[in-house]
């Protein structure tokens, strides 16, 4: 078996692909470079997982684009990287993943979308922590590397296709993950230059990211 990661070389494609190797399978990275040839770097796949670039100003174009070289390449699998609760009005960029998931539905691919929550590691916990949103906020956290064994699971099981799955690894506050690492917990007015950062900012202010763990537990075998 042979798949395709799209955008594998940001962190969420190289968890994925370390993950596809665990098993077995051979990964192929496809960056920016290949996008003008992406047809023939599709080609022999037998699924690909999709992942846009962060903050990408139009997913859905992007998506649409990536959907339909897949299906000229006669890829008949594809995975969608979304993101936990992704229709929410007042964050532009989940919003664009909320488009995009409608676009591989619609697709006529055989299809899985996988929802992660926020990752643990944008949290840097080798200090004390510093966030601009309610440190008491609740989220669901996805670990990295248990959304890269997920991607694996779903791309080499029998039973994903047509699902859609929320991917958490612990639900938490900002302030307890600081405290168990001994750390405190602040929250900090910060400038940002991008709004959907303001925006996605003001959002966990006032509401966090809640996901729950369960889905994820079932994917890797965990009681």
């Amino acid at each position: 078996m042979r798949v395709a990661v799209v955008g594998g070389n940001g962190k969420t494609g190289r968890a994925v692909r370390g993950a596809l190797a665990g098993r077995g399978v051979t990964s192929v990275s496809i960056g920016r470079a290949e996008w003008p040839h992406l047809v023939d770097a599709l080609a022999g796949c037998a699924a690909a997982y999709l992942i846009a670039p962060n903050m990408h100003p139009d997913e859905p174009s992007y998506v649409s684009e990536a959907l339909e070289a897949m299906r000229r390449a006669g890829v008949p699998r594809v995975v969608y990287h979304s993101v936990a609760a992704p229709y929410v009005p007042s964050m532009p960029h989940h919003l664009g993943k909320a488009r995009s998931e409608d676009l591989v539905r619609r697709s006529g691919l055989t299809w899985t979308i996988l929802q992660p929550g926020a990752y643990l590691q944008n949290l840097d916990l080798s200090a004390d922590l510093a966030v601009p949103y309610d440190v008491d906020a609740v989220f669901g956290f996805a670990d990295l590397a248990d959304v890269g064994e997920a991607a694996a699971v779903v791309l080499t099981h029998e039973g994903h296709l047509g699902a859609t799955y929320e991917l958490a690894s612990r639900v938490a506050t900002p302030a307890e993950l600081a405290a168990e690492a001994g750390r405190r917990a602040t929250r900090v007015d910060a400038s940002v230059e991008h709004p959907w950062l303001e925006a996605m900012f003001d959002y966990y202010d006032r509401h966090g990211l809640p996901v729950g763990t369960r889905t994820l537990d079932m994917l890797l075998g965990r009681s």
